[in-house]
């Protein structure tokens, strides 16, 4: 499967931002879809997760309540929608797939797209 982000940009603290993954491929829907993110000279890190049919999320604590993830299988499509953005928000968002394991480690994953920069200015 490729994966293709977008709708990252440059946003004020509070602001909102709209993170969307697009799948090649019509296995999508086999897939359990993550977001993670990657800050100059900081490892990369889990953001979120959804199941493969979206009953089951799940958010780093530090975006939990700011943020909601969602998918739509016929579509091929996972969103992250993030609200009252910060200035650690700050980083290049990726989205990844994953046949196996739905976890928070990057290696869990075995697709990734090619990521979208998030910038929030204070």
């Amino acid at each position: 499967v490729q994966l293709q982000a977008s709708g990252g940009g440059l946003v004020q603290a509070g602001g909102s931002l709209r993170l969307s993954c697009v799948a090649s491929g019509r296995t999508f829907g086999a897939y359990d879809m993550g977001w993670f993110r990657q800050a100059p000279g900081k490892e990369r890190e889990f953001v979120s997760s959804i199941s493969w049919n979206g009953r089951r999320t799940y958010y780093a604590d530090s975006v939990k309540g700011r943020s909601t993830i969602s998918r739509d299988n016929a579509k091929n499509t996972v969103t992250l929608q993030m609200n009252n953005l910060k200035p650690e928000d700050t980083a290049v968002y990726y989205c990844a797939a994953t046949t196996g394991a739905m976890g928070v480690s990057p290696s869990l994953y075995n697709y990734w797209g090619q990521g979208t920069q998030v910038t929030v200015s204070s």
